[in-house]
C-alpha cells in the first residue's frame, strides 16, 4: 500500500487532470476580462506544454550526452528548432510593423550568464523550458527549483545594467544581409553549428521530428504575441513581484527604474504575455501528463535533490538574465531573430554544462 502521502495512480491522475482543467479555466477566465489578444498566446503555450510532454522532448539531455559520452546526436538536432522558427520570425519580424526581434549584444554578461546558466541546468536537470515542464508534471525536484528560479532573475536584474556597460559587440545578420539574405545566413549559421556538434552522425529522426513541431509551435507563439517566445523575463517578474510584497523596494535600482521593467511590475500579470506563455506551458503539461499517466508528483528527490533544486534554480535564473534568456530565450530567440548572440549562447553555456556535469553527483545526479 503506498505511503499516505501518495494517491494510486489513477486517482492521482484523475485528480491532476481535474486540477489543471479548473486552474485553464480560471487563468482564461481571468485573461478574457482583460485582455482577449492574449487567448491565443495560452493557447499556443498550452499546446507547447503539451508537445514537450507527448513528443518527451527536452533540451538538457543533448548537452549531458555530448560532454559526458561525446555523443553530439541529440544536441545536434536541437539546431532544428531555431531554424524552421527562424523561417518566420525572421523575415516577419524584419519587414512587418508590430514585431519585434530579439538582437543582443556578445560581452561579458551574455558569456558569463551562459556559463552560470549551464552550471544551473546541469544541477537542477532541467532548463528554462524544462524547469516549468516538469513543474508541470509535478516533478518534485523542478517545484524546488522554480521559485528560486524566479530569486535568481531577480538577482541578475540588480548586476545586469553594470555588465551590460562593459564592452559588447551586436551581430545581427539582417542590418548585415537584409531580411532574407539574413535568413540565408542564419540557416547557414545553424547548420554548421549543427555539423560541428554532430560530427557526421546522423540525428535521431524522432528528435527531429520533435524539434521541427517545437519550432514550428515557437513561430506560432511568435505570431500571436508579436515577439519571439521567452521563458526567463516572467519568472524574473514574478520572482521581483514576490520581493517586493515582502517590503523590498527595487525602484531604486537601475534595471527595475527603468519605464519599461517598472512597467512589468505595475501592470497585472496576466496583461503580460511572458507570464501568460509560462502558465500555458506548465498547465499544458500538466494536462497532458495527466491524461497519459505521466505525472511525476511520486517521485522522491532527497535532501540532495533539494539542494540541487534550490542551487540549480538560483544559478539559471541569475545566468539566465545576465545572458539575455535560456535555450528558449537565448538561444532559440536569438537564433531565429538572425542575432548571433543566439549562437554565442549556446557555445558559452557548453563550458557551464561541463562543469556543472562534475558536480552532478553531489546533487544526487548522474553525471551520464
Amino acid at each position: 500500500m503506498p505511503p499516505l502521502t501518495v494517491l494510486p495512480a489513477p486517482r492521482a491522475h484523475g485528480l491532476g487532470l481535474a486540477l489543471g482543467l479548473c486552474a485553464l479555466a480560471a487563468i482564461a477566465a481571468g485573461i478574457a476580462a482583460r485582455d482577449t489578444a492574449l487567448l491565443p498566446v495560452l493557447a499556443v503555450a498550452l499546446a507547447l506544454g503539451a508537445a514537450f510532454v507527448l513528443l518527451d522532448y527536452g533540451f538538457t539531455g543533448g548537452f549531458r550526452a555530448f560532454l559526458a559520452e561525446g555523443d553530439g546526436r541529440v544536441l545536434g538536432a536541437t539546431f532544428i528548432v531555431p531554424a524552421v522558427a527562424a523561417l518566420v520570425v525572421l523575415p516577419v519580424g524584419a519587414l512587418v510593423p508590430g514585431y519585434q526581434r530579439w538582437v543582443a549584444p556578445i560581452g561579458p554578461s551574455m558569456i558569463l550568464g551562459a556559463m552560470i546558466f549551464g552550471v544551473g541546468m546541469m544541477i537542477a536537470n532541467g532548463c528554462g523550458s524544462g524547469t516549468l515542464v516538469a513543474a508541470g508534471q509535478g516533478a518534485r525536484r523542478m517545484l524546488v527549483a522554480l521559485p528560486f528560479f524566479c530569486l535568481g532573475g531577480v538577482a541578475g536584474s540588480l548586476v545586469l545594467p553594470a555588465m551590460l556597460d562593459l564592452p559588447g559587440i551586436e551581430i545581427d545578420l539582417v542590418a548585415a544581409l537584409g531580411p532574407w539574405g539574413g535568413l540565408a545566413a542564419s540557416e547557414a549559421v545553424l547548420a554548421a553549428g549543427a555539423a560541428l556538434v554532430l560530427r557526421g552522425r546522423a540525428p535521431p529522426r524522432g528528435k527531429l521530428i520533435a524539434g521541427s513541431v517545437i519550432g514550428a509551435l515557437a513561430a506560432a507563439m511568435f505570431l500571436v504575441s508579436g515577439q519571439p517566445w521567452g521563458i526567463t523575463m516572467a519568472l524574473t517578474v514574478w520572482g521581483a513581484r514576490a520581493v517586493a510584497a515582502l517590503g523590498v523596494d527595487l525602484s531604486r535600482s537601475a534595471f527595475w527604474s527603468d519605464p519599461w521593467a517598472a512597467g512589468l511590475l505595475a501592470e497585472p500579470l496576466l496583461a503580460m504575455p511572458g507570464t501568460v506563455a509560462d502558465l500555458g506551458l506548465m498547465l499544458g503539461a500538466l494536462l497532458a501528463a495527466a491524461a497519459t499517466g505521466g505525472l511525476r508528483h511520486g517521485v522522491p528527490i532527497g535532501w540532495r535533490g533539494v539542494l540541487g533544486g534550490v542551487a540549480g534554480g538560483l544559478l539559471m535564473g541569475f545566468g539566465g538574465r545576465l545572458s539575455f534568456g535560456c535555450n528558449v530565450g537565448a538561444f532559440l530567440g536569438g537564433a531565429a531573430s538572425g542575432s548571433l548572440h543566439g549562437i554565442a549562447w549556446l557555445a558559452c553555456v557548453i563550458p557551464g554544462c561541463a562543469l556543472g556535469l562534475r558536480l552532478r553527483p553531489f546533487f544526487g545526479l548522474p553525471r551520464d
